[in-house]
């Protein structure tokens, strides 16, 4: 059966190029269909025991079709409270075929969202390949390459609709879910897909995102002068660095005979429709809860002088030396527990005890050799530690070096909360020459619930000073 739900880019082709992208990104009203989801039942529901006893159904949907007769299926597995209807879920994709056939296990934070009847809903947004569909995911991106029709690129399309369509199979279980709160975490695939699909979908409520797109930076717009920046820097570039929403598609576009125009009027068309930075305004109109953590040296989440300097006021959590493939700084926040107090802080305000930190305003001046640095809360400072970290001369954004160059281990220092400015304060000694220096600072906040406390973490925007000596 023919599902093509999705009016992404439908043109007609002429020369390899896309002649129309006017079409919305979803048709949200077919996204919301369940009579078109074509649910295979592979487990009913049946009763789950454990610390906590659930309730679990495990089915396979159709997403929609990538092109005509090319199905996109995934499965859906949903856990409920053993003895009610669970009040909206939280979603992630982060999940495998082979896994999701095991009955679920709650963790801790999830155990906590059953016993107050929030349910659970996982599905599988990974790359094809990894579970058997290899020659798919292929066919996909040579049809993306040569046409720049967005629906062929899982990334723009399988993936968001994926989530949105497991929130339609999940309240179609009308005697299991009732309405509520929807919150969608996860990291890399997962951070990106549900940043995407959020901007769309009002089901859903709360995003917490890991080393994944938030800002719509020249790189990722395919500006041409920021482009032959990156690729004038010294090293080997990653497939990452650079793409728009994810793997750079510039070279295979180009080869394919599209032109840098063409490559940044894609860009520019689809940007609204990917970037969070892009629908702050309606984001906050609907309430939803956000909050990132990028990393300091990803691979995907590049563009951090750029963002912290357009975009302030998204809130961030930058884990020193942190994105895929690092460790680690050996001083950063190990007690940090922001997803676990996000969600337990979304679906539940009035049973948590304390708010998370909104960004801070960041001002900084040089006098006497030093970078003089003050980080200010909105209000009466709730934060109860700040600590600043510093790199000097880094890099550009999202050039071999901006990643494989750490911060040192000794480029971190301790802030003094100073009462009648209301304000955290540090000092970073100038040694002679420099250029630049970024830095940002973490601010500790502790929430409450259930006699259990949880260690969060805010910092400030990432912040490039340049250096005149």
């Amino acid at each position: 059966m023919k599902l093509n739900i999705f009016c992404i880019c439908i043109s007609i082709v002429l020369g390899g190029h896309c002649a129309s992208a006017s079409d919305p990104v979803f048709d949200m009203t077919a996204i919301q269909d369940a009579n078109t989801l074509q649910i295979e039942v592979l487990q009913d529901w049946h009763a789950v025991s454990g610390s906590i006893p659930t309730r679990q159904k495990l089915v396979s949907i159709n997403v929609g079709d990538l092109w005509e007769g090319q199905e996109y299926r995934v499965p859906v597995r949903m856990v409920v409270p053993e003895n009610q209807k669970a009040a909206g879920f939280h979603l992630t994709g982060g999940s495998t075929p082979s896994r999701l056939r095991m009955d679920t296990k709650p963790n801790q934070v999830e155990r906590e969202l059953l016993k107050s009847g929030v349910g659970l809903v996982f599905t599988v947004v990974q790359e094809p390949g990894t579970y058997g569909q290899r020659a798919m995911a292929a066919a996909a991106s040579r049809r993306f390459a040569e046409t720049l029709n967005p629906h062929y690129k899982i990334q723009y399309w399988a993936w968001p609709a994926t989530l949105m369509r497991a929130i339609t199979t999940a309240y179609a279980e009308t005697g299991h879910f009732e309405r509520g709160k929807v919150a969608v975490t996860g990291s890399s695939k997962n951070g990106a897909s549900p940043s995407m699909a959020i901007l769309h979908d009002h089901r859903m409520t709360a995003v917490h995102a890991t080393v994944s797109p938030i800002w719509d930076s020249p790189l990722r717009l395919c500006d041409r002068q920021a482009w032959d920046e990156l690729e004038s820097q010294p090293g080997r570039r990653g497939i990452f660095s650079g793409g728009n929403f994810g793997p750079a598609f510039n070279r295979a576009a180009l080869a394919a005979g599209h032109t840098w125009p063409d490559l940044k009027k894609f860009t520019a068309d689809i940007a609204d429709d990917v970037f969070i930075s892009r629908n702050l305004d309606q984001l906050r109109q609907r309430n939803v809860d956000m909050l990132f953590h990028p990393g300091t040296h990803d691979s995907v989440a590049y563009d951090l002088a750029w963002g912290g300097a357009h975009h302030p006021d998204i809130p961030v959590y930058l884990g020193a030396n942190t994105g895929h493939g690092k460790r680690g700084h050996p001083q950063r926040e190990q007690d940090q527990q922001n997803k676990t107090a996000f969600l337990l802080k979304h679906f539940f305000p009035g049973q948590v005890q304390g708010t998370l930190l909104a960004p801070p305003e960041v001002t900084h001046r040089i006098e006497d050799g030093f970078l003089k640095v003050m980080v200010k809360f909105p209000g009466k400072s709730a934060a109860e530690s700040g600590r600043i970290w510093w790199l000097v001369d880094r890099a550009p954004d999202g050039s071999p070096n901006y990643l494989s160059e750490l911060i040192p281990n000794e480029n971190v220092s301790e802030m003094q909360y100073d009462p009648t400015l209301d304000g955290w304060t540090a000092d970073i000694k100038l040694k002679p020459g420099i250029s630049r220096v970024d830095f940002f600072s973490n601010h500790r906040k502790t929430l409450q619930h259930n006699d259990r406390h949880y260690a969060t973490y805010l910092s400030s925007p990432y912040t490039r000073v340049e250096v005149s000596q």
